[in-house]
């Protein structure tokens, strides 16, 4: 089975860009890939904004991507870009930490203003640290996500979009993933 991590960079306690990654997540899950989620703002700040990749917690996410077959990268706009707190972590990764991996940025946002920070701020770092496969992004508007006790709703003007960018990102990890050869 393949394996995506999905890692979520908001800095908010009450994070819709978090709450959407879980979406997401549990729609990968039912299509048969193994998924393993981490918010950046769980992992230790000191060490994380001393870029220490020897803390475990911080070792962990970096092997964990390291170990992915796809990576789903989600954060809030600010400022026309993506968090700070995930470009912590982003820069904390290897070189080529993303290389031979598909990788689905996500984006959310209070404005359709905020929908280019995908391709003007979030891909090109995306591609720098190796990725040669960069499916396309999709910005949500906070307004279309709510975020209630147990579930996640998305707004039909959303969630149709949504499904249908993240089924064509689960149908590529799984022509990616080669299959094994029994000999």
């Amino acid at each position: 089975m393949p394996s995506i991590i999905v890692l979520s960079g908001s800095p908010s306690p009450t994070s819709k860009t978090a709450a959407l990654s879980g979406h997401v997540a549990n729609r990968l899950r039912a299509q048969g890939h193994v998924v393993r989620e981490f918010r950046v703002r769980d992992l230790p700040p000191v060490p994380l904004l001393s870029a220490d990749a020897a803390e475990p917690a911080i070792a962990e996410v970096v092997s964990a991507v390291a170990g992915a077959d796809a990576i789903v990268v989600a954060s809030p706009v600010y400022k026309a870009a993506y968090s700070g707190l995930l470009k912590s972590l982003l820069d904390l990764l290897p070189q080529f930490a993303l290389a031979d991996k598909a990788v689905l940025p996500l984006v959310t946002g209070g404005s359709p203003a905020h929908v280019l920070a995908i391709d003007y701020a979030l891909r090109p770092v995306l591609t720098a640290l190796g990725a040669d496969h960069v499916v396309q992004g999709w910005f949500v508007l906070d307004k279309h996500i709510t975020v209630g006790a147990d579930e996640v709703t998305l707004d039909p003007a959303a969630e149709g979009p949504l499904r249908t960018v993240v089924d064509g990102f689960s149908e590529a990890v799984h022509a990616r993933r080669p299959l094994a050869v029994a000999l």
